[in-house]
């Protein structure tokens, strides 16, 4: 098995790991926007817990995409390539941000149930700003930086063919909706699961588990690899 026929599968995994993490992880945590949330935190601290860390999985494996890729595509644009590396590292610092948040929220949920009544008003505002701090990075700058590192590991991917344009086409109009939902959701504060941020970022979703399968099974077009390495040895023979 040849590097790039690893690094397909490997990245292929990563996809799939991520793509199931930032679903589930924010899923499970969902009814933190409800009116109560403190009492809801408080009484399921291992539900809190398992999604911090799957919130951790999906920053770690979004940049390990991003970073498994960056070999192969720097060859042809480096540029793009260390571009989209970055903003999908900067993604994932947000998201451990966001998670932070939430276990910020847990533990001022704990305290405001041993304290009663007595510190409600200062737990219920200082709840609220760390909520809106979560929703923001998770959803507005995390989401931003995703949407573009995608859309610039897709271009290449697309320019370089090395997997069928169809799939990499659909991937960078993937990214620009999600980029567009991004700054929809930013403006209009809504951070839903049935938003249209949501509904928008479901075709680079789609595309994400496409695109783990047919690295997984397919990998990347070899012949457009082998054509790079002959470019290769022959600037480096001359």
């Amino acid at each position: 098995m040849n590097t790039y026929r690893k690094t397909a599968i490997t990245v292929g995994a990563l996809f799939i790991v991520c793509t199931v993490a930032s679903i589930l992880g924010p899923s499970l945590v969902i009814s933190i926007n409800s009116p109560n949330y403190l009492n809801y935190l408080a009484d399921n601290p291992v539900q809190i817990i398992t999604a911090a860390l799957l919130e951790f999985i999906w920053a770690a494996t979004g940049a390990g995409i991003a970073i498994g890729l960056y070999p192969l595509l720097k060859k042809h644009n480096e540029a793009l390539a260390l571009g989209s590396v970055s903003f999908r590292v900067v993604e994932g610092v947000f998201v451990l941000i966001g998670t932070l948040s939430l276990l910020s929220l847990l533990t001022l949920s704990q305290e405001f149930i041993a304290t009663g009544t007595s510190g409600a008003a200062s737990s219920q505002t200082l709840g609220t700003l760390l909520l809106a701090l979560r929703d923001w990075q998770l959803h507005v700058i995390s989401g931003l930086a995703f949407s573009l590192g995608a859309l610039m590991y897709y271009v290449i991917l697309y320019r370089a063919n090395l997997i069928p344009r169809w799939l990499s086409g659909w991937g960078a109009l993937g990214a620009i909706l999600s980029l567009t939902a991004t700054v929809l959701a930013s403006f209009a504060r809504d951070f839903g699961m049935e938003s249209v941020h949501t509904y928008l970022s479901i075709p680079i979703g789609l595309n994400e588990l496409v695109f783990a399968a047919w690295l997984i099974v397919k990998g990347f077009n070899q012949d457009m690899v082998k054509k790079l390495e002959i470019i290769q040895r022959i600037a480096i023979y001359g």
